[in-house]
């Protein structure tokens, strides 16, 4: 590319990137929530849809910089729509294994992209595989708005379907007034959530941008190259993500609580993580990818029962918020991550030796999830679903 950055220049723009997104979270989340999953996230994909193209156009630092922007602002939207949608359309029971399915598809996505993006890129140009990339927003918001629609307003459900999907359902989570981002931050369930994704979003945000840079640094590996080591590990997320999900969802199905079979399954997800640590010992390419399929596999698998906890502890109508609040405090650490980061692999850099940075940013995420769980746990009351009869509702949004 053009640019020529600097591994420090580099986690200028990921900040960039991500504090735009935390912002657009804590918004899209009330969006969604305020607006309905339908038309919250048919403005989130157009609104991508615009810069992800413009980064075609730009010729400058600032110019890339403007368009990631908008477009965090914008991608924001994901989540808590998804989640949302998933706890509008599914049982309780079975809402993680849905989770599961929908992030695996992130995980295509990440397939796809190693796969198709270099390509593009070396064929046409690197304006080209942002253009391509772009205008599919434009052709998945026409699917969305003919094919989306809330159970209630779809033409061919049952009456018995209604039944199945919402069992067990809690009576605040139909009715009700909204409840501020305040009041919300006064509830011990919130914190659970957003410590969760405080601590592990940001392992996922450093696997997403470094990853290709660590198998050039170690491996040597080209550009042209890169593609099938990546795929490996993100068809791993796929099954990780589905299979996490699956787990809980099969341990309730056994008589498990919702609370028991959700935390059970992370905590051996968190495990799995660990040995990521180990990999400064390792010498072998496939080795290494194996090791960080297994991880990334793993925290998928965390991640959708983490979204799912959401819908477990507070009403439907408030899972986009709760969804986006968590979300806006993991791409705050998402954002710091990358500073430091950047900052430690440019030292190293220095001194002959950047792989040994590597090193220590591995040893962080191999323990990131398993100090996480511990936190949630202490975090939570016993509770399992929280309590709004006592608080004041109020429409400050």
């Amino acid at each position: 590319m053009r640019f020529n950055w600097a591994e420090t220049e580099y986690s200028y723009m990921v900040v960039v990137f991500i504090a735009c997104y935390a912002i657009g979270l804590i918004l899209s989340g009330k969006l969604v929530d305020k607006y309905g999953v339908k038309l919250g996230y048919g403005i989130c994909v157009l609104v991508w849809s615009i810069p992800a193209c413009g980064h075609s156009l730009v010729r400058n630092t600032l110019g890339f910089s403007f368009m990631r922007a908008l477009l965090g602002l914008a991608e924001s939207g994901n989540f808590p729509a998804a989640v949302k949608a998933v706890s509008e359309w599914f049982p309780r029971r079975e809402q993680a294994l849905a989770v599961g399915i929908l992030t695996s598809g992130t995980s295509i996505g990440a397939v796809a992209a190693p796969a198709l993006v270099p390509w593009l890129a070396a064929s046409y140009g690197w304006q080209a595989a942002f253009l391509v990339t772009g205008l599919t927003g434009f052709v998945w918001l026409g699917f969305w708005y003919l094919m989306y629609y809330a159970p209630q307003k779809h033409k061919t459900i049952s009456v018995e379907e209604l039944k199945y999907i919402n069992e067990n359902r809690a009576r605040d989570d139909e009715k009700g007034q909204s409840v501020s981002w305040i009041s919300l931050l006064k509830i011990r369930h919130t914190w659970a959530f957003v410590m969760g994704k405080l601590l592990t979003d940001p392992i996922w945000w450093f696997m997403l941008f470094w990853l290709p840079s660590y198998f050039c640094s170690r491996y040597h590996l080209d550009f042209k190259n890169l593609g099938l080591p990546l795929v490996v590990v993100y068809v791993a997320t796929s099954i990780g993500s589905i299979s996490g999900g699956w787990l809980s969802s099969r341990l309730m199905a056994r008589g498990w609580n919702v609370t028991r079979a959700r935390q059970i399954t992370m905590l051996g997800l968190a495990f799995l993580v660990v040995p990521i640590a180990f990999s400064p010992w390792i010498d072998n390419i496939w080795a290494i990818v194996g090791l960080l399929s297994l991880a990334a596999a793993a925290r998928q698998g965390w991640s959708a029962n983490l979204f799912t906890t959401a819908s477990d502890m507070f009403p439907k109508r408030l899972v986009g918020s709760i969804v986006g609040m968590g979300g806006m405090a993991g791409a705050i650490g998402g954002t710091v991550f990358p500073l430091f980061v950047g900052a430690l692999l440019d030292h190293f850099k220095a001194l002959g030796n950047v792989n040994a940075g590597y090193n220590i940013l591995f040893a962080i995420c191999g323990s990131a999830y398993v100090i996480a769980w511990t936190i949630m746990r202490l975090i939570r009351t016993s509770n399992p679903r929280t309590d709004l009869g006592s608080m004041p509702a109020d429409s400050v949004t």
